[in-house]
């Protein structure tokens, strides 16, 4: 059993959501916020697997909540839904470690397959938000253009990966393009976060929209 806790200020959303999910056998809806700091509140008081977070809210909003939430609850996953696909809303969401951002007018089975794809571990965001925020075309950087202090850290082989990673490559795409195991592709991508400092692949994707990893969509 999935056990939710939904967020946001309009209580017709809320009492909404409430009727979709709960129609779903492994969902359970364990408890409601109509702001970011009703919501951490009642995520230590519950202890939910996910999160349903809205993101303009009064009181305290979606990003900071998110952020709080993550850094002192790392066991719940938060899942932005939204009705904004601003850029920035979208980025400070992933910053703040929200594990995706889904818009609040996709298809109630898209929304249901989207947390439990989270739950299981998953990284979700809408339609055309990956192009548009996290892996934005740049101009190719140079040879002779000095790699960041930070992915100096990094071998050839998780510059690799991490490039992968960045544009939504599954684990066993990745295997099977860079021609290595499941299990070694799961350790780069552990060793990439820990150099980088970053908690997931989100993150690493918008890490890469700032123009850090070089060719990033070469190969």
């Amino acid at each position: 059993m999935i056990r939710i806790l939904l967020v946001d200020d309009q209580s017709l959303i809320r009492q909404g959501l409430k009727a979709m999910l709960s129609l779903e056998s492994d969902l359970e809806i364990i408890g409601m916020a109509e702001n970011g700091e009703e919501a951490v509140t009642q995520v230590e008081t519950l202890q939910p697997d996910i999160v349903l977070m809205d993101v303009r809210m009064p009181v305290m909003n979606g990003a900071t909540a998110t952020r709080i939430i993550c850094e002192k609850y790392p066991n719940t996953k938060v899942l932005v839904l939204s009705t904004y696909d601003d850029d920035y809303d979208v980025s400070e969401a992933i910053r703040a470690g929200a594990k995706g951002y889904l818009l609040k007018d996709m298809p109630s089975e898209e929304l249901v397959n989207a947390i439990r794809s989270i739950n299981r571990g998953y990284a979700q965001l809408a339609p055309g938000l990956l192009e548009r925020v996290v892996i934005k075309k740049s101009p190719q950087p140079s040879q002779a253009e000095s790699v960041p202090p930070a992915l100096a850290l990094l071998t050839r082989r998780e510059l690799d990966v991490a490039r992968l990673v960045a544009i939504g490559a599954t684990n066993l795409e990745i295997a099977e393009k860079l021609f290595i195991t499941e299990s070694t592709v799961k350790t780069h991508i552990n060793s990439i976060f820990n150099r980088l400092n970053i908690k997931n692949r989100s993150q690493l994707a918008i890490y890469a929209n700032s123009d850090c990893l070089p060719n990033l969509s070469s190969g």
